[in-house]
């Protein structure tokens, strides 16, 4: 066995204790069906089902190849699936499942925090009970509060994946930057480095609401987590506020950037897919993002090989820096819809060892299972250390409600916007947090 299927089979063991809900990147709409539109019949005559998925579109590579396969293997079952930005199936998908007229699979986020989260859909009893499938029974048990409610599992993800930086390789080697920085202030060198190059340091596209969280998500564990693992406990109980908490130094050195000059120019008009193109083209040395994404990175760029990750480190004490990580952006099965135990198939399908590596291979997740054909992305490597006892899941995972995530892409363009202070954002916050 490999060296990295050895990290892959350890790094599932250390991943145990983390569960996230991140809401995860996702492009502009887009469609596409994985078979023809039209009515069609099997080759024995009998009528084919439609099953309809609405997703996000990181979900595009992965569900294209495994609709496919499903196709040649159930000629019996065509899968019509659509793709939408976050913001829109938080809204108009939700509005359709509590109506009764919702797909047959659609997307589902990890754990709480959302308004299209597993616990908040389950809850209202909109969600397919997923329990008897054979893959359930191995989901690892610190993963379990991102896919169970009471007991009962409810959500089909692949994997997970880690907040780091995504950087172009060849950017940092023609400004003199040898290594990935392993503290803050390392990192701060990195970027004046990059800027005294003429290339900008950072790329941030704010003007896409879930980009502006993770910026803050990647400091978070550092200024927060890594000084009190207990801190969600604290919160939920009364005990702890954002006020009161490292997430006041994790705003600052958000700002921080921005005063000094690493970001691009009015990141509040900078889309995600504009932040992705200038790291891509070598116009920025990195951006702060999820590892679904990398592979839109790697797309957009000359050579893929260009492009990697490494953690953002929040402190000075290397030894105090934690990661974000969490269970990727999944799918569920609509209790309601009209074909309620052919999309609970497709999913037990999606459950096989060998469709799990292939969707975490095509979004460089960690995959929630491993064999011997298993594999880790490369970019995703330098994490593996973290994830022992120094990695936490994303922060949205535990809030207890679908308020306090848009109040937080909301404030994050404000303090970009200097319109407000860290004060007034982080009260904004804890209000959203007490409803």
């Amino acid at each position: 066995m490999t060296d990295l299927l050895h990290h892959a089979r350890v790094s599932r063991g250390q991943f145990l204790r983390m569960m996230g809900g991140l809401a995860a990147a996702t492009l502009a709409t887009t469609a596409c069906s994985t078979r023809p539109e039209t009515t069609a019949t099997t080759g024995g005559g009998g009528a084919t089902t439609e099953l309809k998925f609405i997703g996000v579109a990181d979900q595009k590579a992965p569900m294209d190849e495994l609709a496919a396969a499903y196709g040649k293997a159930t000629p019996a079952v065509r899968l019509t699936a659509s793709y939408a930005p976050t913001d829109q199936v938080q809204t108009s998908l939700r509005t359709q499942l509590g109506a009764g007229n919702a797909p047959d699979l659609h997307v589902v986020y990890p754990g709480n925090g959302s308004a299209m989260s597993m616990t908040q859909i389950a809850q209202a009893g909109l969600l397919a009970d997923l329990s008897a499938q054979a893959w359930t029974k191995t989901i690892p048990a610190g993963f379990k509060p991102a896919f169970q409610l009471e007991g009962k599992t409810y959500l089909y993800s692949a994997g997970s994946s880690v907040i780091g930086a995504v950087y172009n390789k060849k950017v940092f080697q023609q400004a003199g930057i040898d290594a990935p920085p392993t503290t803050w202030s390392e990192f701060l060198a990195v970027c004046d480095k990059l800027k005294k190059a003429g290339v900008t340091p950072i790329a941030l596209g704010a003007q896409t609401p879930w980009v502006t969280q993770l910026i803050t998500y990647a400091l978070v564990p550092s200024t927060v987590y890594a000084k009190d693992p207990t801190f969600d406990d604290k919160q939920l109980a009364g005990q702890a506020t954002f006020a009161g908490s490292g997430w006041h130094q994790a705003l600052e050195m958000y700002l921080e950037l921005q005063k000094r000059g690493y970001f691009n120019d009015k990141p509040n008009g900078t889309t995600f897919e504009q932040q992705t193109a200038m790291v891509a083209t070598g116009k920025a040395g990195m951006a702060v993002q999820v590892s679904a994404v990398l592979p839109d990175f790697r797309k957009a760029a000359a050579s893929p090989d260009d492009l990697s990750m490494f953690p953002l480190p929040g402190a000075d004490d290397a030894a105090q820096v934690w990661i974000p990580a969490g269970v990727v952006v999944g799918l569920g099965a609509a209790a309601k819809g009209r074909n309620v135990e052919q999309a609970k198939a497709f999913i037990d399908f999606l459950g096989r060892q060998e469709n799990i590596n292939a969707w975490a291979k095509a979004i460089a997740a960690i995959p929630l299972t491993q064999d011997a054909s298993s594999t880790i992305d490369p970019a995703v490597q330098s994490f593996l250390p973290f994830t022992k006892d120094r990695a936490v899941p994303f922060m949205d995972q535990r809030w207890p409600n679908a308020e306090v995530q848009p109040v937080h892409f909301a404030v994050v363009q404000e303090l970009l916007a200097g319109d407000s202070t860290i004060d007034e954002a982080l009260k904004k916050m804890d209000e959203a947090y007490r409803k």
